[in-house]
């Protein structure tokens, strides 16, 4: 096999999707929907010709033949009232459609995709908004359609980029769109046996077998089904029934080897093409094993996507990619007879379906390249360490979480739009993960997990779902509380302290929570990551399908516990332990508490600072540790470093002496009478959710009258010479970040990140002056209090600075820890970046890596389709890009390196330990470095060394050798 070649052109689009009259709700789209669905015309309005003059006629005038033209529906206004408020496309006509418009490549590709969801709802939905108007004849000519799509991909495949940065995309339209004839088999098969299941309940086990492990046999299980119960079977759905067999009848037929050998010969395509579809051929006519068809057809499909850019023709590249999806097809049906009794075959076959991941689009070929030797290597071994197994575990299990995620990358966001009113739409990437490589891959690297968790003692407890080992733990922690689980958007969920939750997704601003688990990891160094690290929050990473066999236990008590190997404990509370409730005793739970240290603050400073005159001497006491450290960077770093201002705590405090309106009290007075209030409920025996509930809407009235705090005439004309002296230019004139910088974070136990307002990109010197006001008042949200109430024993003497920076609109961006999180290298770099700015520190999936002295390793790619950059004019742009690409290139990596070892050397005089790892965030603009925000990476030393972590901690030898040819 030809090993893949680095793609490096890179496709930006801008994001500008226009919205022109006033969107319509989500329950007026609703009522839209079953309105469409009861009538006979559903969308449409009426039948007429459309000439290619650009005139319309009557359905018994048609255009004369000089002109030409084609028949279809027009829509009803309220479908096209639809288009032009909230840019919702239903029952699209493609015949109708300019190719442009169609693609709608500045929206993201929003109609394209939405055609699909479209085409997936009205297979499992009976039409669903042509429930009646599929009937509706004329509506649609098939003949038009088919002929449109067929020209749609012969223009668009002309587009050597567009095919390097969307291939999974192109391939996954490819199978929705009608062009030749073809229909997406995969999914109306899965969609009949779903519409069966939900009328006829004793056929759900069936449905089950189709949607998860699909194998030839299914057709015989539901042929046995039809005879056993074919008293209780009407005769519509016999009916059904047999449409069923009859899908799986044609997707499961084999392959017409004459007929692809026919098509192959005569298409213009490589040397490399030809000789893996002759391989392909020649070995088919032998009765090959499943494990050959498999490695046959992922060498073709690997050998297309390497060349296809090669090939100059768009017709045939449209041939080659029908061809590529009909392999597909194939290989999904033999992937599930290939059995794998013996750990080289485990590994052999997870190292095929890594490889036509990449020849389906589900990862990049840089990617492929950067993981490619990870297992192949040890394939031609004997034996292999336990160590080394569970890289390639890791590995495997990274490939498989790319692969989902390149899914939810390309669709989640229409996803997420369509769901508000349609919930059905949620299924949507859920049946194109189902329909992919990534299905049998999961499958053979969970059984590969079981192995490796039997061998390293890893023995996870949740409950009693299957496939327990595709859980694994982040950090470690134990909790006890009510069990949330959250299938979908997490953003309108509010959060309990006391909860813990299964999301999908995290939420970017999530509130203290008593444990978490996440389907879609993140990345190791955002903020919710740091946070549950630092204050031993129990987090683990699952997969979708656990999250669903665990929403049966929503609602309900629970003891869960991650050790500081991974292992996982999820139990009812009934199933608890006495050393496990015993953990949860008060005087267990007091240790996590820390004070935080006033007693050097200056509050006597009440002018404007230059960072300059800064080092990290001074935070806590003048100003937060962003700005102390950030001014020993400058001195460090010269000129990678941007200038600075400081607004230090004596200002903050100053103003708060100020009179608060609606109180008889400043506004200093009222926030510490408030806590003073509530330590007396606590003496009465107030409950600690009354206590809470009354601190939280006491702040919310500061925090509301903080937002018009009056600025002193002094500190604001002290602020604007300072603005020009060192920035070089007029307040309003440049734009910059207002960075909160508390006293209360970067601590040596609380690290606080995340917690308190950035503010991007601000120039107008109106909105920097509101932004002070803001960012001050920031430190009174709900968020952010409660974090500091939950792990602070003095959460009112919060003192905000500001960090006051010019706007540096970098390339991409992200977060720097100073030590390997998941090795424990004191020496090794963990590193997230994104594109854009912001980058990583909010949760995305960024491109992580582990950077040693000498090698660099791929943790996981970039799957953040949206990003922002920082125009001049200030505020924020968003843009979409795609994953063709890595962000960081070597010279990137060689200035890491450089920039840790010296930050370890100059800032270990200003550490107790000279070990301390550290939290660096920075950016790259035209390949320069530019660091923004230096802190300690904080973690939890209780959690890691607790006596009941270590018992469920697994015991093992890791150089213990494993023969390959062990049975699993």
């Amino acid at each position: 096999m030809n090993k893949c070649y680095l793609l490096v052109s890179i496709a930006l689009i801008f994001f500008t999707s226009e919205i022109g009259a006033q969107e319509q709700s989500s329950a007026q789209i609703k009522a839209l929907i079953e309105s469409y669905k009861a009538d006979a015309r559903g969308p449409y309005l009426r039948i007429k010709w459309f000439c290619d003059d650009g005139t319309e006629r009557e359905p018994k005038d048609p255009c004369p033949d000089k002109i030409g033209g084609i028949q279809h529906a027009s829509f009803k206004e309220s479908t096209l009232k639809l288009r032009k408020t909230n840019h919702l496309f239903f029952a699209e006509i493609l015949a109708s459609n300019k190719q442009k418009d169609f693609l709608d490549a500045n929206d993201d590709f929003s109609r394209l995709k939405q055609y699909q969801i479209n085409a997936y709802l009205t297979s499992i939905d009976d039409g669903w908004v042509l429930r009646k108007a599929q009937y509706y004849r004329g509506a649609i000519q098939s003949e038009d359609e088919e002929a449109w799509g067929k020209e749609f991909f012969e223009t668009i495949l002309k587009d050597d980029d567009l095919l390097d940065a969307h291939y999974y995309l192109i391939r996954q339209a490819l199978k929705d769109i009608p062009h030749n004839g073809d229909d997406n088999l995969a999914q109306l098969m899965r969609s009949q046996s779903k519409t069966l299941s939900e009328d006829i309940p004793s056929f759900m086990d069936a449905r089950i077998k189709i949607h998860g492990q699909p194998q030839k046999s299914d057709i015989d299980l539901v042929k046995t089904f039809m005879v056993e119960k074919s008293a209780k079977i009407s005769e519509v759905k016999r009916k059904e029934f047999e449409a069923l067999i009859a899908t799986m009848e044609t997707f499961y037929a084999p392959l017409n080897l004459t007929s692809l050998e026919g098509e192959i010969n005569k298409m213009p395509v490589t040397e490399d093409i030809k000789k893996s579809f002759k391989t392909l051929i020649e070995s088919s006519r032998n009765e090959p094993s499943a494990e050959q068809i498999v490695a046959d057809i992922t060498n073709v499909l690997y050998q297309i996507r390497l060349d296809i850019n090669k090939i100059s023709s768009s017709k045939t590249r449209l041939s080659l990619l029908d061809l590529s999806n009909r392999l597909e097809q194939k290989l999904l049906i033999e992937s599930q007879n290939w059995e794998t009794p013996t750990l080289s075959q485990n590994l052999n076959k997870i190292n095929t379906l890594i490889c036509a991941s990449v020849g389906t689009g589900l990862i990049e070929n840089w990617e492929y390249n950067a993981i490619e030797n990870v297992i192949s290597d040890q394939l031609v071994n004997v034996r292999i360490s336990i160590s080394d197994l569970n890289d390639l575990l890791v590995t495997s299990r990274g490939v498989v979480e790319w692969s989902a995620s390149m899914v939810k990358a390309n669709y989640q966001e229409i996803v997420d739009k369509y769901t508000t009113f349609e919930p059905m739409a949620y299924g949507f990437i859920d049946d194109r993960v189902r329909s992919s490589v990534a299905l049998n891959l999961g499958n053979t690297v969970s059984d590969l997990g079981a192995f490796v968790s039997k061998l390293s003692n890893i023995e996870n407890k949740i409950m009693a779902i299957d496939n327990q080992t595709s859980v694994r733990g982040l950090n470690p922690g134990y909790a006890y509380g009510t069990l949330i689980v959250v299938d979908g958007n997490p953003d309108a969920v509010e959060v309990n302290t006391k909860n813990i939750y299964i999301f999908e997704k995290p939420p970017a601003d999530l509130k203290p929570i008593a444990g978490i688990m996440t389907v879609s990891e993140g990345n190791l160094v955002s903020h919710v990551q740091l946070l549950a690290r630092n204050l031993g929050i129990p987090n683990a990473a699952l997969s979708y399908d656990n999250l669903k066999a665990l929403k049966q236990f929503s609602g309900q008590q629970v003891f869960y516990a991650v050790s500081n190997k991974g292992n996982v404990i999820l139990k009812v509370e009934d199933e608890m332990s006495a050393s496990e409730k015993e953990l949860f005793s008060k005087k267990e739970r007091s240790k996590n508490v820390v004070e935080v240290p006033t007693a050097q603050i200056k509050l006597d400073v009440k002018t404007i600072v230059n960072m300059r005159d800064v080092d990290a001497s001074d935070s806590g006491k003048l100003c937060g540790p962003k700005a102390a450290n950030l001014g020993e960077l400058k001195k460090m770093f010269p000129e990678q470093v941007v200038e600075g201002l400081i607004i230090p705590f004596g200002i903050f405090r100053s103003h708060m002496d100020q009179q608060m309106p609606g109180a008889n009290a400043s506004y200093w007075e009222f926030l510490n009478n408030t806590f003073d209030e509530a330590d007396q409920m606590k003496s009465d025996h107030i409950s600690e959710e009354k206590i809470e509930a009354f601190q939280l809407e006491a702040l919310a009235k500061l925090h509301k009258a903080m937002l018009d705090i009056n600025l002193d005439a002094a500190f604001v004309a002290d602020m604007k010479s300072n603005f020009k002296s060192v920035f070089g230019a007029s307040m309003g004139d440049v734009p910059v970040f207002l960075r909160s910088d508390t006293n209360m974070e970067d601590l040596k136990e609380f690290t606080g990140a995340g917690l308190n307002l950035t503010l991007f990109n601000i120039k107008e010197d109106h909105k920097i002056i509101e932004g002070i006001k803001r960012v001050w008042a920031s430190a009174y949200t709900e968020r952010s209090f409660k974090w500091r109430q939950k792990f602070l024993s003095n959460p009112e003497n919060v003192f905000p600075s500001i960090l006051i920076i010019p706007s540096v609109d970098v390339d991409y961006s992200g977060v720097m820890i100073t030590k390997g999180i998941n090795s424990g290298n004191d020496d090794d770099l963990t590193v997230a970046f994104s594109r854009g700015a912001g980058g990583a520190v909010d949760g995305q999936s960024a491109e992580t890596r582990l950077i040693t002295a000498k090698g660099n390793v791929l943790l996981s790619p970039a799957r953040q389709p949206d990003y922002i950059r920082l125009p001049t004019s200030g505020g924020t742009k968003g843009y979409t890009t795609p994953f063709e690409s890595p962000i960081l290139n070597d010279g990137n990596i060689k200035d890491i390196r450089e920039l840790a070892s010296a930050i370890r050397t100059s800032m270990s005089s200003h550490s107790d330990s000279g070990k301390q790892a550290y939290d660096v965030e920075f950016g790259f603009k035209d390949n320069k470095l530019w660091l923004f925000q230096i802190r300690p990476f904080v973690e939890n030393k209780q959690a890691k060394s607790s006596d009941y972590l270590a018992s469920i901690s697994s015991q093992n030898d890791v150089n213990e050798l494993v023969m390959l040819k062990t049975k699993l």
